[in-house]
């Protein structure tokens, strides 16, 4: 039997939905903007703001916050909400450490936030490329606080604390969807490892902050959302972001819907109920999202409670 139209398997075509008013970016200040872009483009590096098509370059390079992607622009995952293009990634640079540190002393970062592409190609997942990363740019940028997005290190053991032997101050790992929806969404990925390492990593060390986000508009309910929220409070996460999934292309995952500001609100009312030290909900709100104010906010919020705890 012919099929119809055999161009159309396995290339999914999903019209992307209009984005409403309240999700718009602009730029604050564009010599600023480019100045970020001249210091990414002269150090040769990769920044998830350009290649994962995030709606907040402007603003955030207008501020010259930019979130370096470590280990290539090439994925070895292929998650269906992601614009980071998958495929055979290309050797590790032995100089990238080196770059890092020098783009942060040049921007003057007062905070800085280093993510990765997922090497499954790799024995430890590039655990050890990450630690290189965040002990050359602490040495460099002694006074600028490090937070590091991570791959999950599926079936790669211990290679995870090895990044948690560098001096890092942030330790995040997205969990991204509700479990219902990982074969779907994030079908290389496990939802229950990704919960285990953020529990692991403040078992290994208790001084840093912990921190996952979420996207919504994926399909989840309102209830898989809470449940979500106390599984990472279980996990003793610090800090939760929720933020609304875009549609990249018509071939990613399709957006169910556009949540209203006002049901962020709610749900940002909830995550406090909940004992996060912090909330971050908010169409916009992506895993760097104003990275370097909430740092601020999370100390704030530690030494409160732990003042609390002293006078009880």
């Amino acid at each position: 039997m012919k099929l119809r139209h055999p161009e159309k398997i396995n290339k999914p075509n999903n019209p992307i939905k209009k984005k409403p008013e309240w999700i718009r970016s602009k730029i604050l200040d564009s010599k600023t903007f480019f100045k970020t872009k001249q210091v990414v483009n002269q150090n040769s590096l990769v920044t998830v703001c350009q290649e994962a098509n995030c709606p907040n370059i402007t603003e955030c390079w207008s501020k010259k916050h930019a979130t370096f992607m470590i280990m290539g622009d090439t994925c070895t995952r292929a998650c269906a909400f992601c614009d980071v293009k998958t495929g055979k990634p290309s050797g590790l640079d032995i100089y990238e450490p080196a770059k890092i540190s020098n783009a942060v002393k040049t921007l003057n970062l007062k905070h800085v936030v280093i993510t990765s592409v997922d090497r499954d190609d790799l024995e430890d997942g590039g655990s050890n490329h990450f630690y290189k990363v965040v002990t050359a740019t602490r040495k460099k940028n002694p006074n600028t606080s490090i937070e590091v997005l991570t791959p999950d290190f599926l079936r790669k053991g211990d290679a995870y604390k090895k990044v948690l032997e560098a001096d890092l101050d942030v330790f995040n790992h997205n969990i991204e969807t509700v479990p219902r929806l990982y074969t779907s969404v994030r079908p290389g990925a496990r939802y229950f490892a990704s919960l285990e390492l953020l529990k692991n990593a403040k078992k290994f060390n208790k001084k840093i902050f912990t921190k996952s986000g979420i996207m919504v508009g994926l399909g989840e309910t309102k209830e898989e959302i809470i449940q979500v929220m106390d599984d990472l409070r279980s996990a003793e996460v610090d800090f939760i972001t929720i933020g609304q999934y875009l549609q990249p292309s018509a071939k990613h995952h399709p957006l169910n819907r556009y949540y209203h500001p006002d049901e962020f609100k709610e749900l940002e009312t909830i995550a406090k109920i909940k004992g996060f030290l912090l909330v971050s909900s908010s169409p916009l709100t992506r895993s760097s999202y104003h990275a370097d104010e909430d740092f601020k906010k999370l100390q704030d919020a530690r030494n409160k409670l732990l003042e609390c705890q002293q006078r009880h």
